[in-house]
Parts: structure tokens; C-alpha cells; sequence
């Protein structure tokens, strides 16, 4: 039971690390790309980037705290048997669930010199807020250290555990 619940909370800290290292790239990506642009009727323009995260599914939670339960010392082979009479079986870790997103966003400005601009002077760049990508990094950063913490206090606790 013990290793369980010390490679679920380190499963789980490492899912939140790897939610905000993308968090931060996807938004470093958009800051980088702000300015660029294609030519008219070419699809290689920049598209920007955003990180969307889901939390485990109400199920998915429910699985995994009933197998962790089951888990349990029993004097019982019958008691806290699962659904599907398994006992003691982890089904993963909680943490978030992620994926990186590509969005059909464009802003047109008015550059008639420009080399990509269309036949009315309208050069398209992705339309990126670089105030909302400095937050999203400011954020991703903060959060990432937080997970970091939980981790380290996670190591502490383990060696206290061991010193007694």
C-alpha cells in the first residue's frame, strides 16, 4: 500500500509538471510567432497554440479511489472486493488530463509594402495577446513551482518516515 501511495503522489506531482512545461511552451511558441505572416492563400501561417486541460472524470476518480481502497488489508478475502473482483489492483494516477489545441485565429493589418499582403494591403498575423501569453507563463511558472514543492515535501516525508 505504502509504494502505491508513494508513486501515485510523485505520478500524480509529475502529470501537473509536464500540464505546466507545456503550458509554458505552447505560450512561448505564440510569443515567438506573434509576427509572423504568410502569403495569401498559403495554410503555413502560425496557428496559435493553447494547452486545454480536463480534470480525471468523476469515474475515473471513483475507479481509482475503490482500487485503492481495495487495496486495504482484509481478514476477509470477500471484503472491499471491487466490482469486478479484483482486489488491490492501481488503475493510474489522478492528475491532469491534456492535450495542445491549434486555433483558427487571424488579425489583418494594413501593409500594402509588406511581401505577404493580399491584393487590398492586408497582411494576416495570428492573433496572439501577448498580456494573456505573459499571464498564462507568469501562472504556468508559479504552478509548476508549487508542484516542485509538493514533490520535495513528498521526499521529506518519506525520509522522516524512514528516520523513526
Amino acid at each position: 500500500m505504502l509504494p502505491d501511495r508513494i508513486s501515485s503522489a510523485f505520478q500524480t506531482a509529475s502529470q501537473g509538471l509536464a500540464l505546466q512545461r507545456e503550458r509554458i511552451a505552447a505560450a512561448s511558441q505564440n510569443i515567438a510567432n506573434a509576427r509572423t505572416s504568410a502569403p495569401e492563400g498559403s495554410d503555413n501561417i502560425y496557428r496559435p497554440r493553447e494547452v486545454v486541460s480536463a480534470a480525471p472524470q468523476t469515474q475515473q476518480f471513483f475507479d481509482l479511489l475503490e482500487g485503492a481502497a481495495s487495496g486495504l488489508k482484509t481478514t476477509n478475502s470477500q471484503h472491499m472486493r471491487s466490482a469486478d473482483g479484483l482486489v488491490g489492483q492501481r488503475r493510474g494516477g489522478l492528475g491532469p488530463q491534456f492535450e495542445v489545441v491549434e486555433q483558427e485565429r487571424f488579425r489583418f493589418e494594413y501593409d500594402p509594402n509588406h511581401p505577404d499582403a493580399d491584393e487590398n494591403g492586408m497582411v494576416r498575423y495570428p492573433d496572439i495577446d501577448m498580456v494573456k501569453e505573459m499571464a498564462v507563463m507568469v501562472s504556468a511558472n508559479r504552478l509548476y513551482e508549487a508542484n516542485l514543492s509538493s514533490i520535495e515535501a513528498e521526499k521529506e516525508l518519506i525520509k522522516r518516515s524512514l528516520e523513526i
